[in-house]
């Protein structure tokens, strides 16, 4: 452990708070929550669960399934943007003018004006995120959680179970792949957009985590509405930071400390799953997306000897209603559920056959680099709509999409010190690794800023943290009185969200309504300072209590962190 420099403490301090700003602002962080997920004990736990009880049996497309429906099962995804309070953005641009300019800034978050491409434009984002209620320049913090800050959205009125944004959710993801299913963290990748966080995980082809689900290659390119929103991270925003336990590549800044070969192993990866030949299925797949082009196809069956001819527009509509498709073996099936009185007795005129063209791509998947099987192919698909034209160039973009990746080509080479963690690593060989790298790796020294442990950290930049980035409880109790505020908080549970010498932060104290006296007294402490600047409060911590003065009030809380801290002065 060692003191942190001042012209660190804004970094440090950023990893016990880990905003969507401050992630972007310092790419270290994403990798630290991700090692503090690892060390915790929650996700080590889960190993325990029955759900779990045979996994190592398992090949790992089951492990990771078994763990999806896990995760399903125990988080909600949480986009309540007023879960930790609100800010502006003259305070952040202040914070984060040292390291980044204000433009560069403003045009790669959605609290401060980004709203993507013209796709986004129209998806109307910042509705769709709910920031256009937030007036002028008040933005609220869009925070990440650690397993633990997760787990506790239970103790809240209004959820089930644990909840998280994205970042959570792909960390989370990312910590359990290693954990419980023993995924090598060299093929976990973390990928952060200005609008998302998932991860690519490179098995079995490839998958990505999204949100709560995985998406593999074969859901990659099923043409389904929950697919086409899976994808429009990598379709339609510039991939600001890529990372695994090598190191990072940032859009942004000059160097990268990701090996230029480990970046291109990546591409070649990734690549890979983001592409698909052509073949019959992946072209009606093609068509369930994009639907303007159904309406130059039709599908004809034998029915009772004698030849009907259905609109694909009016079969991909039944798909909604059952497990039959069009474009796979289900498709009689599909069509026995039709009415007879949708279908024609005679061919719709300037549609193309789907059986016929089934039979085109019979033992003949096309390449879309393939000038002449490309050619061929719009031959087969000339059809009276006014769309035709757009077609096949619509069907190659389908099946093959080159993401917009930071350019490592422009980059300084600064390789970081790479985390050696293995499968089948015990809990506490994982943490003496990671701490025996700390003044080697970044990651792993902010990491256990992330883990909130004060026994191994310096308390500056958590304190710091504490009384400039915790709004919610000084706006909920800003009606008390002095003494109302003494009593409240006698009120609340005295159990912490963190195990052993971690401590959470105020706003999770009250969102939570549980903590440990000492993490009462830090609550307090903010509130205090908020309404009293110039008073002065000094914190004495022992292991089982803590004593706060201020005011001419001393305060003692009993405490179950164990830890020691002489007399501080906040």
């Amino acid at each position: 452990m060692h003191n942190v420099p001042s012209d660190d403490l804004e970094k440090y301090s950023s990893a016990v708070t880990l905003s969507d700003m401050e992630i972007f602002v310092f790419p270290e962080l994403l990798y630290a929550l991700l090692l503090a997920n690892i060390m915790s004990p929650r996700i080590w736990k889960w190993r325990d669960d029955p759900w779990f009880a045979k996994i190592d049996k398992m090949n790992p497309r089951k492990k990771i399934d078994r763990l999806k429906q896990y995760i399903i099962d125990h988080y909600e995804f949480n986009l309540d943007l007023d879960t930790w309070g609100l800010t502006d953005q003259q305070t952040e641009l202040k914070r984060f003018i040292p390291f980044m300019d204000e433009k560069t800034i403003s045009a790669s978050n959605a609290l401060f004006g980004y709203e993507g491409d013209k796709h986004y434009f129209d998806l109307d984002i910042r509705r769709h995120f709910g920031l256009e209620k937030y007036s002028g320049t008040v933005i609220p913090y869009w925070k990440t959680e650690t397993v633990e800050a997760m787990d506790a959205f239970g103790r809240r009125e209004g959820y089930r179970t644990g909840a998280g944004e994205c970042v959570s959710l792909s960390t989370l993801y990312a910590a359990a792949l290693f954990i419980v299913c023993g995924i090598p963290l060299e093929d976990i990748f973390l990928m952060a957009t200005p609008l998302h966080s998932q991860n690519f995980v490179a098995v079995n082809g490839g998958l990505l985590t999204n949100n709560r689900r995985i998406v593999t290659k074969n859901m990659w390119f099923n043409g389904t509405e929950l697919t086409d929103k899976a994808q429009r991270a990598l379709r339609h925003e510039q991939i600001t930071i890529v990372m695994n336990n090598t190191g990072f590549v940032h859009c942004v800044y000059p160097e990268a400390t990701m090996e230029p070969a480990e970046f291109d192993r990546f591409k070649n990866l990734i690549g890979d799953y983001l592409s698909t030949e052509i073949t019959f299925e992946i072209l009606a797949n093609f068509l369930r997306q994009h639907s303007k082009y159904q309406k130059c196809f039709q599908i004809c069956r034998d029915c009772h000897g004698k030849k009907q001819w259905i609109g694909a527009e009016r079969a991909y509509a039944y798909e909604h209603s059952g497990p039959y498709k069009v474009g796979d073996n289900t498709r009689e099936k599909l069509l026995e559920e039709i009415d007879c009185d949708e279908f024609y007795s005679e061919p719709m005129p300037g549609r193309i056959c789907m059986p016929k063209l089934e039979e085109f791509f019979k033992n003949n998947p096309i390449r879309r680099t393939d000038a002449e099987s490309m050619a061929e192919l719009g031959k087969k698909l000339e059809c009276s709509s006014e769309h035709k034209n757009e077609m096949l160039c619509e069907l190659a973009h389908f099946v093959h999409l080159e993401p917009e990746f930071p350019n490592i080509g422009n980059k300084v080479s600064k390789p970081w010190k790479k985390i050696e963690l293995t499968p089948g690593m015990t809990r506490n060989e994982v943490i003496q690794t990671i701490e025996s790298i700390r003044t080697e790796n970044a990651s792993a020294d902010l990491a256990f800023y992330a883990l909130r442990d004060l026994s191994k950290t310096d308390w500056a930049p958590f304190l710091k943290a504490a009384l400039e980035r915790n709004p919610v409880c000084i706006e909920a109790t800003k009606d008390l009185s002095d003494d109302e505020l003494f009593q409240t908080l006698e009120t609340i549970n005295s159990e912490s969200v963190y195990d052993g010498s971690r401590l959470a932060q105020p706003d999770e104290v009250w969102n939570f309504k549980t903590g440990d006296g000492l993490e009462k007294a830090i609550l307090l402490s903010n509130v205090w300072k908020n309404r009293h600047p110039a008073d002065k409060i000094e914190l004495i911590v022992q292991p089982d209590c803590v004593e706060l003065r201020l005011a001419g009030r001393a305060v003692t809380l009993t405490s179950a962190k164990g830890l020691s801290a002489a007399q501080r002065q906040l």
